[in-house]
């Protein structure tokens, strides 16, 4: 029988207390703007660490080290850190000044009365494409308020159709940091994790884009935004898509970005060739921080597992979860735990990974739906909370060009979320599955 010890989950409450105790402190208590995004999370998940070389004496420290280097040396997480590395140099290498371009292309295209629309469906592409919420909303938030006050529809149901739109493709995206760590975390390909997730994102989009017309149409004034656009740049977008659906590498998939976009950027002299090179660099170290998250949870984790404390976990699991259904909604609902407690939805999804793939062994839940159910559900929890990244940087950049929106505003029309989210227990609850585990 595996050994059971529930004092070993310690580093993961000291972790969730520090991190979360912080960052309301300085959110809320010190009144610093985006506090929680202040808090350096390596440090955290170092005192974490340190913590869990503190407990079980009878292991030596040496052999502490060993069992942490087991774990960091696991295949899944050095491809993770090296996906991470490449998915930063091909944002850094095509920029995201696309983004505007898209937006208005579609604009011109479509009527304005269902500009709010354009605006959801720019985020989902923008998202896919690009790999990251937070960038998208940066970019399309600032269009989304300037459509609102020239056609008359309501701010905070512009800003919350960026929001859910970005949090679609967050969900999707090939070189999404979640869909990386899910991945790799679950041992699943990419294509497939999207396949499983597409048509539990695509009807959450769809009820999404349907209420978003009835209640945006009917307030149009006859106003309308055009700007300058230029279509060139979106090209290595589409091919990482493409590649992506079609099932290539996903190392082969992002090298293709890589070049495509370099060549195109070069060619149209929008950047010199040792620009080029510095945003590469800067592309590869802002994942940094997401690389040593991975890194010391992969310690932290192996650590834990040695002492009994997943055995512990999973145990109490099974005694409220019962069968393959019971399985998928426990491990949406831990990572939705762990996507609140952190306000960092790849953060949660790496913390739950180690957790969940013994949760899937002992369930029969395939690599794939764990992947996909991980990541959807640490996509609805971070589309929703009044304190994550996504909301604040959406009122931040509504606050820099003069307009006061505040997350209560927002939080009851982001309709995405919450499609997804009935749209998640609908795929848990109505397929087949077993009754036991």
């Amino acid at each position: 029988m595996e050994k059971r010890n529930a004092k070993a989950l310690l580093p993961i409450l000291v972790f969730v207390v520090l991190y979360l105790g912080f960052g309301l402190l300085f959110e809320y208590g010190l009144k610093i703007e985006m506090g929680f995004y202040k808090i350096p999370v390596v440090v955290i998940f170092l005192i974490a660490l340190f913590v869990a070389c503190l407990q079980n004496r009878k292991l030596t420290m040496n052999e502490k080290l060993e069992i942490m280097g087991k774990g960091v040396s696991d295949p899944n997480i050095i491809t993770m850190i090296i996906i991470f590395m490449l998915a930063g140099i091909f944002v850094g290498v095509v920029g995201r000044t696309s983004a505007n371009s898209v937006a208005y292309f579609i604009l011109s295209l479509i009527p304005p009365q269902f500009a709010v629309t354009v605006l959801f469906l720019v985020s989902c592409f923008v998202s896919l494409a690009m790999g990251t919420s937070v960038g998208t909303i940066t970019l399309i938030v600032p269009i989304g308020i300037a459509v609102a006050n020239a056609s008359g529809f309501s701010m905070p149901l512009c800003i919350a159709s960026v929001m859910g739109g970005a949090m679609f493709g967050d969900n999707l995206s090939f070189i999404s940091d979640t869909t990386i760590a899910a991945c790799n975390g679950q041992g699943c390909q990419m294509k497939d994790k999207f396949k499983e997730n597409f048509f539990i994102a695509l009807p959450a989009a769809a009820i999404s884009l349907l209420i978003i017309i009835i209640l945006s149409v009917k307030s149009y004034n006859g106003g309308f935004v055009k700007e300058e656009y230029d279509l060139i740049q979106i090209i290595p977008y589409i091919l990482v898509l493409i590649g992506g659906i079609i099932g290539f590498n996903v190392f082969v998939v992002l090298l293709i970005g890589i070049v495509s976009g370099s060549v195109i950027m070069l060619a149209t002299g929008m950047i010199l060739p040792t620009e080029l090179l510095g945003n590469m660099g800067n592309g590869a170290a802002g994942m940094y921080e997401t690389s040593m998250v991975a890194i010391l949870v992969a310690a932290i984790c192996a650590l834990i597992k040695e002492y009994g404390g997943f055995a512990a976990l999973l145990h109490w699991i099974k005694t409220i979860f019962k069968g393959e259904k019971g399985g998928l909604l426990g491990m949406g609902l831990l990572v939705g735990l762990m996507d609140i407690a952190t306000a960092n939805n790849t953060v949660a999804i790496v913390m739950a990974n180690p957790i969940a793939k013994e949760m899937a062994k002992d369930y029969g839940i395939s690599n794939k739906k764990a992947a996909s159910i991980l990541d959807t559900f640490s996509c609805i929890f971070q589309g929703v909370i009044p304190y994550g990244a996504q909301m604040l940087v959406a009122i931040s950049a509504a606050a820099s060009l003069g307009e006061t929106v505040s997350a209560f505003d927002i939080l009851p029309l982001l309709f995405y979320p919450y499609m997804l989210l009935f749209c998640s227990i609908a795929f848990i609850f109505l397929k087949k599955g077993r009754v036991t585990p």
